[in-house]
């Protein structure tokens, strides 16, 4: 061949290879923005589904609803102390989505838990400082005070409203 013809044939292999590359990633692109767009839509059904839930949960005898909008209802109560943003406390939880599938749990491990309060969810730092040693509480928390559009995991949703089983073993 004439190296006139291979430079020819050069050029146009990696024009193809480009225009290959960039139509690849154009296809990327719509993939990436339609799994936002199904994520989106999902959260905003998750916000739709907690709100009634909350809605039909307040009603409920023995719920109460703080003016933050987190709700409880005590299983147990207790007499120790109750902590405050700056304590430790040890608790044995379980976590629920409102259609009572569990994603995590201390009881599950046999082992009680230790958190700093103030590096829970707004949800928790509230109930825990209503709390006393020895109380057992289901928490039900909204998205706003749970983790809202930032999921700290593939088992809970953004935006999903969230039930807690919740015992203040000891502030710490």
């Amino acid at each position: 061949m004439e190296p006139a013809v291979i430079t020819v044939t050069k050029t146009l292999t990696k024009l193809l290879l480009t225009i290959s590359v960039v139509l690849t990633l154009a296809g990327c692109d719509n993939e990436l923005l339609s799994r936002i767009d199904t994520l989106e839509q999902q959260a905003e059904a998750n916000a739709l589904a907690g709100q009634k839930f909350l809605a039909e949960n307040g009603a409920k005898a023995g719920v109460i609803t703080t003016d933050s909008g987190l709700q409880y209802r005590v299983l147990k109560s207790g007499s120790g102390a109750s902590p405050t943003l700056q304590d430790r406390v040890r608790a044995h939880y379980r976590g629920m989505l409102i259609d009572g599938s569990e994603f995590d749990s201390s009881y599950a491990r046999g082992e009680a838990a230790s958190f700093p309060v103030s590096g829970l969810i707004p949800g928790w730092q509230e109930a825990l400082q209503l709390m006393k040693e020895g109380d057992h509480w289901e928490l039900y928390v909204p998205s706003g005070l749970a983790y809202g559009k930032r999921s700290p995991s593939p088992k809970i949703p953004s935006q999903s409203t969230l039930i807690f089983e919740l015992e203040l073993v000891e502030v710490e």
